[in-house]
């Protein structure tokens, strides 16, 4: 029996889980399950450490695992990392010693995904477009959450190989007089030359939407609404409170009751179409294209229904090779952890 942690390393909050493998089968038992605002700590190691207590309250046992897998939001080299979105840095040698572990992993969080997405099952998928699949060909992977990542994977004789990058950090580029505006706005607002495609195509890409339509007067606020924008705006840069009003944003726009916000979510879900298309140009992923991250599934039923398909696949005289691209939205929140759970076990 083997029993070793997984863990989803967010800007906005550190899902840890203990989960237990039987020697030879694939099936996982989670024993224990947890999350952590990631801003209220100073670093990884007193989340686990927090992690082992509550566990062993809950289980009435101790467990103390040798292994550990955590899958990071940003660049990992050399099993060390600055998280993107945090101030921690990591380094997977310092772990073992802190958490007094045999083995600790550090992974880039869209590797970690683009394991996860092989071991995903019909029903944690809802498919957009059914598209033409090829075994042989790229799977693509991009999602918006905190941030926005991107990877993609490679069909080898033995299965895939997994590519990470930073895609979310290329430039916005836009395609219409509004998102030409958007941008000038965010290189104003922000004093920036370069706006990645990121600070567009998040949670916090939502709201800088928001402000950006209601600042040029696009349309008129509701008060709810914008009592909790103003609200966060006026709370300090770095507060450990300080949770952006996406999620209230988006369910105003699917509930009808703010036209500024219905706005809003149809400028990103565009913004979002057009990138997801510009990665697959850029791959041809036959295999699928898998849109995951934590907006898609609380979104669906905006994304269904709005420009996204078509959006994705205006590209000049290469559109129809889009056409049959498998497009899946990720609805099991817990890929990431999945594919932790995967790497560690040696995929």
């Amino acid at each position: 029996m083997t029993r070793l942690i997984a863990g989803d390393i967010g800007g906005t909050k550190t899902t840890l889980q203990l989960v237990e493998v039987a020697e030879g089968k694939a099936t996982l038992n989670t024993l224990y399950q947890a999350s952590y605002p990631s801003q209220e700590f100073r670093d990884l190691v007193p989340i686990v450490q927090q992690f082992f207590v509550e566990a062993k309250q809950e289980l009435s046992e101790q467990y103390l695992p040798e292994t550990a897998c955590f899958a990071i939001a940003g660049l990992v080299v050399n099993q060390t990392s600055h998280s993107t979105n945090l101030s921690w840095f990591l380094d997977a040698q310092r772990l073992e010693r802190e958490l007094e572990m045999s083995s600790v992993s550090l992974i880039n969080d869209f590797a970690a995904v683009s394991y996860g997405v092989l071991g995903l099952e019909a029903s944690d998928l809802e498919t957009l477009q059914a598209g033409q699949i090829q075994g042989n060909a790229p799977i693509g992977i991009i999602g918006a959450g905190t941030g926005l990542g991107e990877g993609f994977l490679v069909p080898q004789a033995s299965g895939y190989e997994v590519f990470a990058t930073e895609g979310g950090h290329t430039d916005f580029a836009p395609r219409s007089e509004r998102e030409f505006q958007l941008l000038e706005y965010l290189q104003n607002k922000l004093n920036l030359n370069h706006v990645s495609v990121e600070r567009v195509v998040s949670g916090q890409g939502i709201v800088a939407i928001y402000q950006f339509l209601r600042d040029r007067a696009f349309a008129s606020e509701s008060p709810q609404v914008a009592e909790v924008v103003r609200r966060w705006e006026q709370q300090p840069e770095h507060s450990e409170k300080k949770k952006d009003p996406a999620a209230t944003i988006s369910q105003a726009a699917w509930e009808g009751s703010d036209r500024l916000s219905e706005m809003t979510m149809q400028m990103f879900i565009e913004a979002y179409a057009a990138e997801s298309g510009n990665l697959a140009l850029k791959l041809l992923p036959y295999g699928g294209l898998y849109i995951t991250g934590g907006i898609a599934p609380k979104n669906l039923p905006l994304i269904q229904k709005s420009s996204f398909l078509e959006v994705f696949k205006q590209k000049g005289r290469l559109s129809p090779a889009l056409e049959g691209v498998p497009i899946h939205v990720v609805l099991n929140t817990q890929v990431g952890l999945l594919g932790s759970v995967r790497y560690a076990l040696g995929n």
